[in-house]
């Protein structure tokens, strides 16, 4: 836990929130300013700034309770779609920095948008990519 952490203070219970799930290692709560109607955030209990830190024990669980909460979202709120959105580093849109998996529910009509415009990429360019990104798995 890190003192001056917002989301730390949450996960332990120091301010309050909107729980819809805890246990020992996640708190699971409603987006103070949602995307959506019943956007929830998943917050580990122990700090970590971002997906690079995380390690795979707890990234299996997350995504384990993920899977879970996403299943009662849908069926308690009837909604027609679910993005599952995480953002790290400052460029890509992080503000909290403590990791935290956004669960948002859609709906038609919704106008949220969180697409990208789609750029090409030859055979060559993907190949020297998947080299890369391989030689560090």
């Amino acid at each position: 836990m890190k003192e001056d952490c917002i989301f730390c203070k949450i996960a332990r219970g120091s301010i309050p929130s909107a729980t819809v799930y805890e246990d020992s290692h996640f708190r699971v709560i409603l987006d103070i300013n949602p995307a959506t109607k019943g956007h929830c955030l998943i917050i580990p209990k122990e700090h970590f700034d971002n997906i690079y830190d995380l390690d795979g024990e707890t990234a299996g669980k997350l995504f384990s309770l993920a899977t879970c909460i996403a299943r009662a979202m849908k069926d308690a709120l009837k909604c027609d779609g679910l993005n599952v959105l995480q953002n790290n580093g400052q460029i890509a849109g992080q503000t909290v920095f403590h990791f935290h998996l956004h669960l948002i529910p859609r709906y038609e009509g919704d106008e949220v948008n969180l697409t990208w415009t789609p750029h090409e990429s030859d055979a060559e360019e993907l190949e020297e990519l998947r080299k890369a990104i391989r030689k560090g798995i």
